[in-house]
């Protein structure tokens, strides 16, 4: 089985001609993305490289991937793992009631009477297989696969990811190898609750996200949150930055400054104050440890 198009990655849509073309196809889909994110992004293209992008919680990197697919006008192939997940949920399972049914089809039509090893040869066909995330890249390339929070993953399932990444084709032991004839883009994420093996990382590009600077996340704000004034736009980010600097069990990322911001849209307020800020900061914080520390401190804050 190997995918059927002869199209390059980026086929689909607009081909970048370098990384300040790709921010701007990623701009275009409401991605604002700094130099760094762009040029990588753009060499796992050209490159046809996996793309490694680890950082804080919140800083975009899922949404990068989702924007990919949406700026290059490519399906987008998500698996989002966890702990415990493994091959039959992330590359492909055999449907075992279909394949009895054919058995006994088979036993039906032979009057009783079966040879094991054709009816067995059967059975594994793609007309049995049920492809999964990572099988349905392989094959419908060109497309984006979204590894999402690799680091929830276990050492299993990484060496697993080891022949995909390295030869974009992986081993199903009753089928054979599936290979895909154009690379699908691939990116992997991970939130670093652990450290991802080296042996994945040496077959990826790797890039760290940052959260984004002061204006560039105030123009974040105002581009996914229509109606957002400038003074409120820049307070948000300024608030949001200060509690980044707190030692919080979960400091905010760019997703919970927008709910913030659509959280105080949707109130019709104007600017941020202690009052607005108060009531609102569990669209921002998400423990109560959290939200007590920061209420205790309101006026620093918004300062």
């Amino acid at each position: 089985m190997t995918a059927d198009s002869s199209a390059a990655p980026g086929a689909g849509g607009p081909s970048p001609a370098d990384p300040d073309d790709l921010a701007k196809i990623l701009d275009r889909v409401g991605y604002l993305a700094d130099p760094g994110v762009a040029t990588a992004a753009f060499l796992a293209l050209r490159m046809q490289r996996p793309l490694f992008c680890e950082g804080e919680p919140g800083t975009g990197k899922t949404s990068l991937a989702i924007a990919l697919a949406e700026g290059l006008d490519l399906p987008l192939i998500r698996l989002q793992c966890h702990e415990g997940i493994d091959a039959g949920q992330a590359l492909y399972e055999w449907d075992f009631p279909r394949q009895l049914l054919h058995l006994r089809a088979l036993e039906a039509a032979e009057g009783g009477r079966l040879d094991v090893d054709t009816a067995e040869q059967s059975l594994y066909t793609e007309r049995f297989l049920l492809a999964r995330p990572l099988l349905r890249a392989l094959t419908s390339a060109p497309c984006v696969l979204l590894v999402d929070e690799i680091d929830r993953a276990d050492d299993e399932f990484e060496a697993f990811l080891l022949q995909l990444l390295d030869e974009n084709a992986v081993t199903i032991p009753e089928y054979g190898e599936v290979r895909a004839e154009i690379p699908p883009l691939v990116v992997l994420t991970s939130n670093r609750t652990r450290e991802v093996h080296d042996a994945l990382k040496r077959r990826c590009l790797y890039h760290w996200v940052e959260h984004p600077g002061l204006e560039r996340e105030i123009a974040i704000l105002r581009r996914r949150v229509p109606g957002l004034g400038e003074r409120l736009s820049h307070q948000i980010a300024s608030a949001v930055r200060r509690l980044r600097e707190l030692e919080l069990l979960k400091p905010p990322g760019v997703a919970e400054a927008i709910d913030w911001a659509q959280a105080l849209t949707a109130l019709g307020r104007t600017e941020l104050d202690a009052a607005s800020a108060a009531t609102t900061l569990g669209a921002v914080l998400k423990y109560s440890e959290d939200l007590d520390r920061v209420r205790a401190t309101l006026d620093s804050l918004l300062s």
